[in-house]
């Protein structure tokens, strides 16, 4: 299946990609960026935006849509957090995307490592603002206390597709724990900002993604990314199908209508994709 012109990419300037990466091949860091193969990625690294990825660069989930890669990962890294923190000073960066790896092996799934990675980054950038993009912890509701007590900006968790497609696409994931983990995120504290987003075009239906997006908005998630999936590398399962700027279009408009403060949807969107203009559109307080 051909790639309609819609998802057909320019090629941005090198200057700031090479440095970008020359600065984590020095810092020993990861990115999903790289490790994920985002079709983005030469233009966010243009623009000196990527986000950073903690915990390794070996997942111990197996969800066939995605590009890191996967098996048995290193121990943690204790100075991990202090590199990053010195990356972001680096570049100056005053909003920062932090994601990771799912560890099930960890008894609180990384989020100490979250934790520790948010307090080294405001020691040296205390301008700067914060957005989590966590796995699910396993439903481990201490360890999402522990990554919220850091205060990040945003916490983001992705639902990743809809709920028919789970045994599929996310088989070791549950979609009502992934919204709880939503849900509990605003009970333990209001005023952090919570996003989700999914891809389209694996088989799902209209209804399907209208009815992913009421869920979302039931468990008071204010923010949520919508783009199309496009496989990663030959191996990994193909779309069913493009869906067209047309369709994300009104998926924008019936989101919006149901009271989100951002819903950001077209076929490059990803879920940290111009992660800091999306929280500028909120227009609310700290």
């Amino acid at each position: 299946m051909a790639l309609p012109d819609f998802l057909i990419k320019q090629v941005p300037k090198q200057k700031n990609i090479r440095q970008i990466r020359a600065l984590l091949e020095d810092s020993k860091l990861h990115t999903v960026c790289e490790s994920a193969s985002c079709p983005n990625i030469g233009e966010c690294f243009s623009k000196q935006t990527l986000t950073f990825m903690i915990l390794g660069n070996v997942c111990t989930r197996n969800c066939v849509f995605c590009g890191v890669p996967k098996g048995q990962p290193m121990p943690l890294d204790p100075l991990e957090p202090e590199r990053i923190a010195t990356a972001v000073k680096k570049l100056g960066l005053n909003y920062a995307v932090i994601t990771s790896v799912t560890r099930d092996d960890l008894p609180d799934g990384g989020a100490s490592q979250f934790a520790a990675t948010i307090f080294e980054c405001r020691i040296s950038n205390i301008e700067c603002r914060f957005e989590i993009l966590i796995p699910d912890f396993q439903g481990n509701l201490d360890a999402l206390k522990t990554v919220l007590a850091a205060k990040p900006y945003v916490l983001n968790h992705n639902i990743e597709t809809v709920p028919s497609l789970y045994s599929k696409i996310r088989p070791q994931a549950n979609y009502q724990q992934s919204l709880q983990l939503l849900k509990n995120s605003k009970k333990i504290n209001k005023n952090i900002y919570t996003k989700s987003g999914f891809m389209v075009g694996l088989g799902e239906d209209k209804g399907e993604i209208l009815a992913v997006l009421e869920d979302l908005r039931d468990v008071q998630c204010e923010i949520v990314t919508i783009g199309q999936y496009l496989a990663p590398s030959k191996a990994h399962l193909k779309p069913v199908r493009y869906v067209t700027p047309q369709e994300f279009a009104e998926l924008q408009q019936f989101g919006e209508s149901l009271g989100f403060k951002k819903v950001f949807s077209g076929p490059f969107v990803r879920s940290s994709y111009h992660a800091g203009e999306i929280v500028k559109c909120t227009n609310q307080k700290d």
